[in-house]
């Protein structure tokens, strides 16, 4: 695949780093040449210095044969402009662009489309951002939260902690302590280390631990692996930007919710725009402040300003003083891996989480539907549809254990029309079956795609018959 990356900055750079060793032609526009000259002696790609949003630069880049254009400058302006001339002039299929400003998203359904502005799919950080951490409350407990097949199953990601009756146990004992609830535990992070579980693998406190189960048993599988947090009642959001905004809106009808914001001009419009949040004008590290609002009594701390070091230094006095938990925004990838297992509950990366939402898209194919990035692009979970037949698929009507999967591939559910099947050994892949799965190193995508993939013939008919999308 052709792939033009406009803007080498974080975003760029790792977007780059994630597809250049998947056999992508790939090339990277940017107008500072000191940034491109260390991209190119990285990785194995070619580099354009200039204006993405010009004709001739894009024209250099390869636009005239590319197949994917995916604009992620600082600038929504020149990323639109971006995509319209690539389509205009190159007809580049699919135009991927990042748009920030909230003007410009509330109105995208009457932008972006092509006798208009042509972005094909349009990333908005700060709304991803705000869906993450909803689910994060929504289940206390997870570190993430990934929804497959419709909402019917998920994967989540959790800290085993002492008080989980797993801790100590052997996973064997799981279906004997719960036996009415389907769930495979796919794979253990321990000490940077990725571990396959086995029936007698001990789970150990302080592990990130990745299980598929159908989404409505979420909560009860959590708490074997750590102590059952209550339902989260009380929030306090510090930052009143377009995050924390879009976060309070989506929570204050069925939460208790605080917002505190260092403008008082942005306060005090804030106070207009939200119904049932309490907005107060005021610093986050003010230590007075926070006892006065009654921190010890907050459930979740949300650190959310566009400044690292207010979130770290807030997040940290608020959990000193008495919130039970903490989740905080932090930008800069040394302070995300510096603040990892500390006392800060949850990070958030926002290009981590803008990274998975650009590599589902483009990973995107006829058979693989969905790609979610984890441990900061360290694995994948993918979603793949099986089609064909026994005389065009090399899975239908075999067992698991028959098929060859891709070195640390991990089949761990079965969606099959509306039941979630965990998956085992013994399992009969069928036509139409959606599998759930957990992918140790990236490199092997290819090789899932072209295992799942039927012979060209059967895809032909069915693109005929419009079957899918």
């Amino acid at each position: 695949m052709k792939i033009i990356i406009l803007g080498a900055g974080q975003v760029g750079v790792t977007l780059a780093k994630n597809l250049v060793d998947e056999n992508n032609d790939i090339t990277v526009i940017d107008n500072n040449i000191n940034r491109l000259h260390q991209l190119q002696e990285q990785f194995d790609l070619r580099v354009v210095n200039g204006y993405g949003s010009y004709p001739c630069v894009l024209k250099d880049a390869g636009a005239e044969d590319a197949d994917v254009l995916i604009a992620v400058t600082n600038s929504d302006e020149i990323n639109m402009i971006a995509c319209q001339i690539s389509y205009s002039i190159f007809n580049i299929p699919n135009k991927i662009a990042r748009v920030r400003a909230a003007e410009y998203i509330r109105e995208s359904n009457k932008l972006f489309f092509p006798e208009q502005v042509p972005i094909d799919y349009l990333i908005s950080p700060e709304q991803l951002v705000v869906n993450y951490i909803y689910n994060l409350i929504q289940y206390p407990g997870a570190l993430q939260v990934i929804n497959f097949a419709e909402g019917k199953a998920s994967l989540v990601a959790v800290k085993a902690y002492y008080g989980g009756f797993l801790i100590g146990n052997p996973l064997s004992s799981l279906r004997e302590h719960m036996p009415h609830i389907n769930v495979r535990i796919v794979v253990i992070f321990r000490r940077g280390k990725f571990i396959k579980p086995q029936g007698s693998t001990v789970i150990e406190a302080g592990d990130e631990v990745f299980f598929v189960s159908s989404t409505k048993h979420i909560r009860a599988v959590i708490s074997e692996l750590q102590r059952l947090e209550k339902p989260y009642k009380r929030l306090m959001i510090v930052g009143g930007g377009n995050i924390g905004l879009g976060l309070a809106k989506k929570l204050e009808n069925n939460y208790n919710v605080k917002l505190i914001e260092k403008n008082q001009y942005r306060s005090a419009k804030l106070a207009e725009l939200l119904d049932n949040t309490i907005v107060f004008y005021g610093d986050a590290s003010d230590n007075e402040l926070l006892i006065r609002e009654h921190i010890e009594q907050i459930d979740v701390f949300i650190a959310l300003t566009d400044n690292d070091e207010v979130n770290i230094m807030s997040s940290m006095l608020a959990k000193k003083i008495g919130a039970k938990k903490a989740i905080t925004l932090i930008q800069s990838s040394a302070y995300v891996d510096l603040m990892n297992g500390g006392v800060i509950d949850v990070v958030i990366s926002p290009q981590q989480i803008t990274i998975s939402a650009l590599l589902k898209r483009i990973r995107k194919t006829d058979v693989v539907i969905s790609v979610s990035s984890l441990i900061k692009g360290a694995a994948e979970a993918i979603e793949t549809i099986v089609y064909g037949d026994e005389n065009t698929s090399k899975v239908i009507n075999k067992k698991i254990s028959n098929i060859k999967l891709p070195r640390g591939t991990i089949i761990g559910a079965i969606v099959r029309k509306n039941e979630v099947i965990i998956a085992t050994d013994n399992n009969i892949i069928q036509y139409g079956d959606h599998l759930i799965m957990f992918i140790t190193d990236k490199k092997y995508i290819i090789d899932i795609e072209k295992l799942f993939r039927p012979k060209l013939f059967f895809l032909k008919k069915i693109k005929k018959t419009g079957f899918f999308i």
